[in-house]
């Protein structure tokens, strides 16, 4: 099975990439189907209903949160009815939703699991590998595939939790970042890694938001908030895994990193 797992979708521009890159990548690749962590796709924070489906109609099959899972406050009255929207699997309080979602892919059980990193985020989170642990062990039923995206800060926790799981999962993908980074692998056991796929959105800002009012907020040390802009020149930033169905295991992993001309 060949999944496309696209990075954080930032805003109008990212949600337009995907619109419009995916089709081509979809039939390159013989891509059989597509993650996408939508976490930003709304306004830079959050996904707003109109916009899961938007995503959903340019050709994703599951999309993914992270930190902003609650940006958008009407996500409480919507999450529950739909069935392709993982939020965080390791929070410490009751929310709707699922942390971890089985699809079955022209009969191949893929699971699909989004887990929150514990080091220099604000969100107080369980242990992140225990909380999986501990769900996958209530489960009666074992899957022929999984997916982990793990939306973590440091990057030192991303490999960390790659090996605990090498051999347990099929993939763990490194999302929150926004900077694609060069270090997509297979472990020892089978686990397919990258510590970040990186960020679908503006390529000429920072971390997918206008550039001058991020730089007057962290470096100026103005109290200014993030703007994102409507147009502009876009990225897409995503990674393939080619995943044997019968074992589970990763057989290859690239990257996708396209400039908009």
């Amino acid at each position: 099975m060949r999944i496309l797992f696209i990075g954080d979708v930032v805003g109008r521009i990212g949600r337009r990439m995907v619109k419009d890159y995916l089709p081509s990548y979809i039939d390159k690749y013989h891509i059989d189907f597509v993650i996408a962590n939508g976490e930003n796709a709304s306004h830079g924070k959050g996904l707003l209903r109109h916009h899961y489906f938007e995503l959903i109609e340019s050709g994703v099959d599951a999309i993914t949160l992270g930190n902003h899972y609650d940006s958008k406050k009407d996500i409480r009255g919507y999450i529950d009815r739909v069935d392709r929207l993982i939020r965080p699997l390791n929070l410490i309080h009751e929310y709707p939703g699922e942390g971890s979602i089985t699809f079955d892919v022209n009969g191949v059980s893929l699971r699909i699991t989004n887990l929150l990193g514990s080091a220099y985020m604000k969100e107080e989170v369980n242990n992140p590998y225990y909380a999986l642990i501990d769900y996958l062990s209530s489960q009666e039923e074992k899957c022929d595939i999984h997916i982990v995206d793990y939306h973590a800060e440091a990057t030192g926790e991303k490999i960390c939790l790659a090996y605990a799981l090498d051999g347990k999962v099929s993939a763990v993908i490194g999302t929150h970042t926004h900077v694609q980074t060069r270090d997509p692998r297979i472990l020892e056991n089978g686990t397919a890694f990258i510590s970040d796929v990186g960020m679908t959105g503006l390529y000429d800002g920072a971390l997918g938001f206008d550039k001058d009012s991020v730089v007057s907020k962290l470096m100026y040390g103005e109290a200014s908030k993030f703007s994102i802009p409507e147009e502009g020149k876009g990225v897409f930033s995503a990674v393939v895994i080619d995943i044997d169905e019968i074992s589970g295991k990763a057989k290859e992993i690239f990257p996708i990193y396209q400039i908009e001309k």
